[in-house]
């Protein structure tokens, strides 16, 4: 059990965030246990070919056998949406201590020090380059084109859904709602080890004015901390919607919708039974957001959708009565 110990202040200084690095970093997870990620077994099969390109022994390296990664390779997030360039560069500061430090504590004990990366520990600083380097390759070759539009809209959703939940039903149904190893009483975070991979010893962590910084993942089968209870509070949690990155776009079903709306928008109509914004949709349809745009203009008008902004990304989703149609 891990308990973590909220003073009023500190409910107030609680946030959200979503990760690019963090989730760049848990993906190499799917290397070592496939079958734990059945919802990214169609990109797997997509990037396998690049993989000869890139530094894999490494990448592989950076992940315990029981899915641990050290600490400092996902560094809590300075601000709730950074882009994977500034997290990259936050990482690159790490000092060399540190980097040798986690990866002995995610690794456990210095024999299970996987030969790579023991040598790579003689040198931190440099070792520390070839992980930047390797991460960045992989991002750009694996991630940035081919997953993230899909996948930083689900995390995106996630937060919305979050932050409604906070707002009309307060702190005790958020934290209890974000996973089943979770449980809040009293201003007491308690997390649940029982079911992780390796055993984690009992820890207690004060808050201390520090805050926590909750950040979904599509890469976690249930909520769990950084290794390092002293390091500032951090809580990564399954997002919702994952399963649906298995998905491809339905077919357009009822020839009456179509004839009414043309093809385009009876597809795009079916999609947003959850929500999702216009890059989103033109990724997983093949199509230009131009294009997109235009049709979700018609449809926003006729009353089928609504739409919401946070920052620059506005999501459209189904109306009752676009629901209504689409039945």
């Amino acid at each position: 059990m891990i308990e973590f110990r909220f003073a009023v202040g500190d409910l107030a200084t609680t946030s959200f965030a979503r990760s690019p690095l963090q989730e760049t970093v848990f993906s190499l997870r799917c290397l070592h246990d496939p079958a734990r990620h059945p919802h990214h077994r169609p990109w797997l099969r997509r990037i396998r070919p690049r993989l000869g390109e890139l530094d894999a022994e490494l990448l592989t390296a950076l992940v315990a056998p029981w899915l641990w990664v050290p600490d400092f390779l996902t560094p809590r997030p300075e601000r709730p949406r950074p882009d994977f360039a500034e997290e990259l560069e936050q990482l690159a500061a790490t000092p060399p201590e540190v980097v040798d430090a986690d990866f002995r504590a995610a690794y456990r004990t210095p024999q299970q020090l996987p030969p790579l990366v023991a040598r790579g520990l003689t040198d931190p600083t440099a070792f520390l380059r070839r992980i930047v380097g390797a991460l960045d390759a992989y991002w750009r070759t694996c991630l940035a084109d081919d997953w993230w539009p899909r996948a930083g809209a689900i995390l995106e959703a996630d937060l919305a859904h979050r932050g409604r939940i906070l707002a009309e039903q307060g702190a005790a149904a958020l934290f209890s709602g974000l996973d089943h190893r979770l449980t809040w009483a009293d201003g007491r975070l308690r997390v649940s080890t029982r079911d992780f991979l390796a055993p984690v010893p009992r820890a207690d962590v004060r808050l201390e004015g520090r805050g926590m910084v909750l950040l979904p993942t599509l890469f976690a089968r249930g909520a769990q901390p950084l290794i390092d209870p002293t390091r500032p509070p951090v809580m990564m949690y399954p997002a919702r919607g994952r399963g649906t990155l298995s998905e491809e776009p339905p077919p357009v079903t009822g020839e009456a919708l179509v004839r009414l709306l043309g093809r385009p928008r009876a597809r795009l109509l079916l999609l947003l039974a959850e929500p999702a914004s216009t890059t989103e949709l033109a990724h997983r349809l093949g199509v230009t957001p131009g294009a997109v745009s235009q049709h979700l203009t018609v449809l926003y008008d006729a009353g089928l959708l609504t739409r919401t902004r946070s920052g620059r990304i506005v999501r459209y989703a189904r109306t009752a009565l676009g629901d209504g149609l689409c039945r």
